[in-house]
């Protein structure tokens, strides 16, 4: 017990070796002082960083709205001047006593060649007849304007002006221009009568597209407008949608919005989107903005704080160290002292002479070394006295009721007559009980373990009655593997008595063997009773099954209810394999370790799995660790 204490003490960080127990005291404090330097100036850092990010962001924002807002004006005013050259163009129509006088052409001519953005007037009457227009136009054939949404909304909305979305101008002979159609109705003279027609005002769309490309939202930021319905009236990509090449997937979303922003992120970079609406038409203006553009400022602000702290820990690093070699000289001191006790001198006490902390600490050294040595050999007692006895318990193997109970159905048998059964049974109870002994190890191949369970099951199938049926799997490179012994007799005992035998139908059981998550994986399944989620909670309960008792319902080792009496004990098992479910679980994490065990899966009236979660052991790792165990 000493000599492992001692390889134990040599081994802490301080004790073997002076230069090794000064480097670890000067790391140590260097460490602390440094640790605590950089988290104050991180904090501070990251203080600041908050605040100057926020301060970039809301900037950002506001500049990035004060952009969209002056493009809005911008497509307000004009669309107002265009609004007003319409009703001047109404008003001369309505009052010209022809529309087709050379006094009323003269008119219109000096009204459109003012604006080198008109593209032309028209008058058409209601049934889609051209009265008069400017310049000359000539409709093409077949053209029916009575089908056309702007003409079709005019006569329906006689008080309301329709702007149109961009189109190309295709109701003349001649060029074809891209452009926003003004309509609405209005009142023209035919001699002495008024009659109602509709006017038609088209404006090329060049002057509001310019307007949007000369908008500036960083490199990457544009800005694009929609109609009341979200459907794209300028875009800056505009060819490049219609040919699905690109996408604007929060066009649609701006329905919704008349003014405001929001976020969003498009291939894994963040943009602000800002959205207003031109009032009396409703469209939007869309600004899309990308952040990493717009707070660059953010940008250099966070590699400043980057090689200010690779310098501030520069320091701290230089400044700590040497503060350390000052503080940690007593101890260095006191680390000489120690070397008889690296030895494994425990006898011999230390003296150091010093500063009064370093003579006491000399003093509690000398009290700690002996109090250590009383306590290791007591320890190392208990230790081996609780591991004893808690494998002579784990290691429990055969109920003595299930060889009591075989043996009277062996007598039944033989008393009806039935020879070959008893023969059978027999005959798998002499290979049960070979297997089981083992020569006396308890890790044993999982071939051996099956081929147990298998006998097990032929005895019980015979015993009652063919109530159930079985299936016994194994992957062919699980067979090698070693595994503790008597591990699925239990689980298999109590999904026959609790599980099955209360059905009224003929159950079944598997037994598979296979890989899974790099270990070895048994399952024992059955199609009985199940049981209740609260018992299925409490299955491997630690404490309960320490007092030797599983309650509720009638918990058995595969998961089944059974009747409310039943009970399952760690050493005896109401009727189990004398090993019972927790020890089986007990049993395979001494051996094995915390991570290894049983799993349970359980659902009512549907059957019960439990999952056996053991170590891949090949043939040259089982020696070892059946002397560990």
């Amino acid at each position: 017990m000493f000599r492992r204490f001692r390889s134990r003490l040599s081994s802490l960080p301080g004790v073997r070796g002076t230069n090794r127990g000064k480097k670890s005291i000067q790391v140590y404090m260097t460490s602390v002082y440094t640790i605590i330097i950089v988290i104050a100036m991180l904090v501070v850092g990251l203080v600041l960083y908050g605040k100057f990010s926020k301060t970039a962001e809301e900037s950002a924002y506001l500049n990035t709205d004060q952009i969209v807002e002056q493009v809005n004006f911008n497509v307000e005013y004009y669309l107002r001047g265009m609004e007003e050259l319409f009703r001047q163009l109404e008003e001369k129509i309505s009052k010209s006593p022809s529309l087709s006088s050379k006094e009323t052409m003269e008119q219109l001519a000096t009204i459109v060649n003012t604006r080198n953005d008109l593209v032309s007037v028209s008058v058409f009457s209601p049934g889609g007849q051209l009265k008069t227009g400017y310049p000359n136009t000539v409709l093409r054939e077949n053209t029916d304007l009575v089908s056309q949404r702007w003409f079709s909304y005019a006569l329906s909305y006689p008080n309301y002006l329709q702007y149109s979305s961009p189109h190309v101008q295709n109701l003349f002979v001649g060029e074809y221009k891209w452009v926003v159609s003004l309509s609405q109705t209005v009142t023209i003279r035919e001699g002495e009568q008024r009659q109602e027609a509709v006017m038609l005002l088209d404006v090329n769309f060049r002057a509001i597209d310019d307007m949007c490309q000369r908008v500036s939202l960083g490199k990457k930021g544009y800005v694009y407008i929609t109609d009341p319905d979200g459907n794209l009236i300028y875009h800056p990509q505009q060819q490049l949608i219609y040919l699905g090449l690109k996408e604007e997937a929060h066009a649609r979303e701006t329905v919704n919005y008349s003014y405001g922003s929001f976020y969003d992120n498009e291939n894994g970079e963040k943009r602000l989107i800002h959205v207003k609406t031109v009032k009396n038409i409703g469209w939007k203006i869309i600004g899309v903005a990308y952040m990493d553009e717009l707070v660059t400022s953010t940008k250099e602000f966070t590699v400043f704080m980057v090689w200010s702290l690779i310098f501030v820990l520069i320091f701290v690093v230089v400044l700590s160290a040497y503060m350390s070699a000052v503080i940690s000289k007593p101890i260095k001191q006191l680390g000489q002292s120690m070397k008889n006790v690296e030895r494994g001198d425990f006898e011999s006490p230390i003296a150091v002479r010093g500063t009064r902390e370093v003579e006491q600490l000399s003093q509690r050294y000398n009290l700690m070394i002996s109090r250590i040595s009383e306590l290791m050999v007591q320890n190392t007692r208990e230790q081996e006295a609780k591991r004893k006895s808690e494998l002579e318990v784990l290691q429990a193997q055969i109920n003595p009721h299930f060889l009591y109970n075989t043996l009277n159905s062996v007598v039944r048998l033989a008393e009806s007559g039935k020879n070959t059964d008893v023969i059978t049974m027999i005959t798998s109870l002499s290979r049960l009980f070979r297997i089981s002994l083992s020569k006396g190890k308890n890790i044993i191949p999982l071939q051996d373990e099956l081929e147990h369970i298998r006998h097990y099951l032929i005895i019980q199938n015979i015993r009652f009655k063919n109530k159930f049926t079985y299936t016994i799997e194994a992957e062919e490179q699980t067979l090698s593997c070693r595994t503790l012994k008597l591990i699925l007799q239990p689980l298999v005992e109590n999904a026959i008595q609790h599980g099955i035998e209360m059905m009224p139908d003929q159950g079944h059981i598997r037994v598979s063997a296979g890989m899974a998550q790099g270990k070895l994986l048994l399952q024992v399944s059955d199609n009985g009773l199940g049981m209740p989620p609260d018992v299925l909670k409490r299955i491997l309960d630690k404490d309960r099954d320490r007092a030797g008792v599983l309650e509720g319902a009638g918990i058995d080792g595969s998961g089944t209810a059974g009747a409310q009496s039943a009970r399952i004990s760690p050493g005896s098992g109401s009727g189990g394999s004398g090993v019972g479910v927790r020890n089986v679980h007990e049993r395979i994490r001494l051996a094995f370790g915390e991570q290894y065990g049983l799993e349970f899966h359980s659902e009512q009236e549907e059957g019960t799995t439990v999952k056996i979660w053991l170590p891949v052991l090949p043939d040259d790792d089982a020696a070892g660790r059946e002397i560990n165990s």
